[in-house]
């Protein structure tokens, strides 16, 4: 049962920035305790107010702030997206869909479509660790607790790479493809503005700073920016799930090749559901760079797949996943 709270409409990204510097001036001592927050879709915030793992004392809406629901492109600056944009609308965008293919297609895969007519992209990056330690009445280590129960007990969805003191995964879907696009996060503070890429804004959890990114207490994003893709540049997402209908990724890959000739120009490979953050498989971008699509035809794809897995350390319920992984870059790599 959620506990009482009150409602702003914020005008304008300033005023909710001000909002958030004044009501969590007080650092809280976990991320979860912060009084003030920002609601757009409420697809996630909703769920783990009701399950009491948050209890804001101020909610600030910013449906209300105008542009932060826009898609604009210039071929010299590149793709904008506002912060509100719907998974919906990244969908359906016929340049998202030509331009950014892993976008449109990781926004689709993302949640059913009900959830992605009210989810926006901003609140997809931020969403909360969708562990069952996490969700439930358990004191875990990203709560502030002294354990990971997962590292023991039922772990069949967690990490085996960069496992830190939380192996949960990231649950976002167009995290990877961002990142595969090299997207960079504008920031608003209530005194200051950032750029961050997507690739650095999500972190391992430390025992400094328990949190799966690092946007601070007093921000908001205010926009999503991708460099316009070179020429002959082709993307896919594929996304493996329990049940085919809109779960969380067992494991995902994002792919993203720019191709000069018949030779390997540019790779990029980022996976999700693998990793507490999405995962970049260098070993595998390297290994196919400069090669032409004959070779990966030949055993690359194969070998390059294989190689991106070599540091996985499965756990009792989930060593599913290297071949999984590796089976899905493959995939990934002859698609394109």
């Amino acid at each position: 049962m959620m506990k009482p709270f009150d409602h702003v409409d914020a005008n304008s990204a300033a005023r909710a920035a001000a909002l958030l510097g004044e009501g969590n001036q007080a650092a809280p001592s976990r991320p979860e305790d912060r009084p003030v927050r920002l609601i757009a879709g409420g697809t996630d915030l909703l769920t783990v107010m009701k399950d009491d793992i948050v209890s804001p004392q101020t909610l600030v809406n910013i449906k209300t702030v105008p542009d932060l629901d826009r898609i604009q492109f210039d071929v010299a600056t590149g793709l904008h997206l506002g912060p509100l944009v719907s998974l919906t609308d990244l969908e359906h965008d016929t340049l998202i869909n030509d331009r950014y293919t892993a976008l449109a297609q990781a926004a689709h895969l993302s949640a059913s479509p009900q959830l992605r007519n009210m989810a926006t992209i901003g609140g997809n990056l931020l969403q909360q660790s969708r562990c069952w330690y996490y969700r439930g009445p358990f004191h875990c280590w990203l709560k502030g607790g002294d354990e990971c129960y997962a590292r023991e007990g039922e772990n069949k969805y967690h990490a085996i790479l960069d496992q830190g003191q939380c192996i949960t995964v990231n649950p976002s879907d167009p995290a990877q493809a961002l990142i595969a696009f090299d997207a960079t996060l504008h920031i608003l503070g209530p005194s200051a503005q950032r750029d961050l890429k997507v690739e650095q804004f999500f972190i391992n959890p430390t025992p400094q700073r328990r949190a799966l990114n690092q946007l601070d207490d007093d921000e908001l994003i205010t926009a999503i920016t991708l460099p316009t893709p070179p020429p002959d540049t082709h993307s896919v997402y594929l996304k493996m799930m329990d049940r085919q209908t809109w779960g969380f990724a067992l494991v995902s890959v994002a792919a993203r090749i720019t191709w000069d000739g018949d030779r390997i120009a540019r790779a990029d490979i980022i996976m999700g559901g693998v990793a507490p953050t999405p995962y970049r498989a260098t070993i595998a971008e390297q290994e196919i760079t400069g090669r032409s699509r004959s070779d990966l035809h030949s055993g690359l794809a194969d070998r390059a797949a294989h190689k991106a897995m070599r540091d996985a350390h499965p756990l009792e319920h989930n060593a599913y996943k290297a071949p999984l992984g590796a089976a899905l870059i493959k995939r990934a790599l002859l698609a394109l």
